[in-house]
């Protein structure tokens, strides 16, 4: 069993990339978001780039046996009718990952159109899909999202519910309607057959933002944090661009959202060891003499491996200062927002995902 227990929650990539992590030697947490992306489900989807950061937050505190578990995040649509009718409208957008990053950017390219949705074809298809591994410590999660009735489409969701089952994979519902109707849609009965949740949510409600006092140092703080990141390999620069175009994203929705990426950029599931000299140095692997000089950045082509060395620890030091900074903040932060949250009541998409995640984790001995 300690064998098992190596660690980390990666949303970014802790070995040579996001893909090439071996979860059969970590604790993990797995969570594969099904989300319906037919006309209606515009607001179910802003919810989820909005929400997205809050929910990698909360997964970030989570522990199991006294270790970090790893976190892998994977996501497909279905109900679209751009999808093949013969791939059942449904994609895969991207498989479970821990580059957070990637994610985002997943996230931000769906577009919503109209189409048929089979729920109990994308729960299988996405059983079939995944490495769900075989670990028996792994907390293995499906979120469905969607509002047209759970039976449609040539799979029974019974019969993926039996697969899930075998798979010891937790399907949770949320139903994007009335609760009422969700419940005669199946979606209830979808959930119960493999003890997971079910829930109904607004997906049409305004996301509630909280300003704090915090707010607009810790978004300074996230810029400063940016500027200890060095690019390395052949896809370093592209990725670093990425990492910025993923601020700009959140910044497009609100300055909070933007506060709730720089608390999860502060955390431990925010790794970048396939393209971030600072991470890649933590890497057993990692050596500087293995390194092609020509792509980091100019300024660094022509320093020595003691040079880059010295410069590396340089920049984890300022790293380090600046993510403990804004991990002090988000504690004030949090209690604010904790007041202020008492006075609204809304079902949201992370509300629904966090509270069915905490739950069905004591099962398997993850705390918080």
């Amino acid at each position: 069993m300690k064998n098992l227990c190596i660690l980390l929650l990666t949303l970014a990539t802790l070995s040579v990339s996001a893909t090439e992590i071996d979860p059969s030697k970590k604790h993990t947490i797995k969570v594969a978001l099904l989300l319906d992306t037919s006309n209606s489900m515009d607001g179910l989807i802003n919810q989820a780039k909005t929400q997205l950061w809050e929910i990698v937050n909360e997964l970030s505190y989570a522990k199991c046996e006294n270790e970090d578990p790893n976190l892998q995040i994977s996501l497909y649509e279905y109900g679209n009718s751009n999808i093949p009718s013969a791939e059942g409208y449904i994609r895969q957008v991207i498989g479970f990952s821990s580059d957070l990053d990637e994610i985002s950017e997943k996230l931000f390219a769906l577009k919503t159109n109209g189409g048929n949705e089979f729920c109990g074809e994308v729960i299988q298809t996405s059983l079939k899909e995944l490495n769900w591994g075989s670990n028996n410590k792994d907390l293995k999660l499906i979120f469905i999202a969607g509002n047209e009735p759970f039976t449609q489409g040539k799979i029974n969701y019974k019969d993926a519910a039996t697969q899930a089952n075998e798979q010891d994979v937790v399907v949770n519902t949320i139903f994007c309607g009335n609760y009422q109707n969700g419940v005669s849609g199946k979606w209830q009965d979808g959930a119960r057959l493999t003890k997971g949740d079910y829930m109904a949510i607004d997906h049409n409600e305004t996301v509630v933002h909280i300003s704090s006092p915090y707010d607009d140092v810790i978004i300074q703080l996230n810029k400063k944090l940016n500027d200890t990141y060095i690019y390395y390999g052949t896809q370093g620069r592209s990725k670093m661009a990425l990492q910025s175009k993923q601020d700009s994203n959140a910044a497009e929705l609100d300055e909070v959202v933007v506060v709730k990426r720089a608390v999860s950029k502060s955390s431990r599931v925010y790794q970048n060891s396939s393209w971030d000299l600072v991470d890649a140095e933590k890497r057993k692997d990692f050596s500087y003499s293995k390194l092609n000089k020509k792509n980091l950045p100019k300024a660094l082509q022509n320093k020595s491996s003691a040079e880059l060395k010295a410069y590396v620890s340089k920049q984890r030091k300022k790293r380090e200062d600046i993510k403990q900074e804004i991990k002090k903040l988000n504690a004030q932060r949090n209690a604010y927002v904790a007041k202020k949250r008492k006075e609204t009541n809304t079902k949201s998409l992370d509300k629904a995902l966090i509270t069915s995640i905490k739950r069905q984790a004591k099962s398997k001995n993850y705390v918080w």
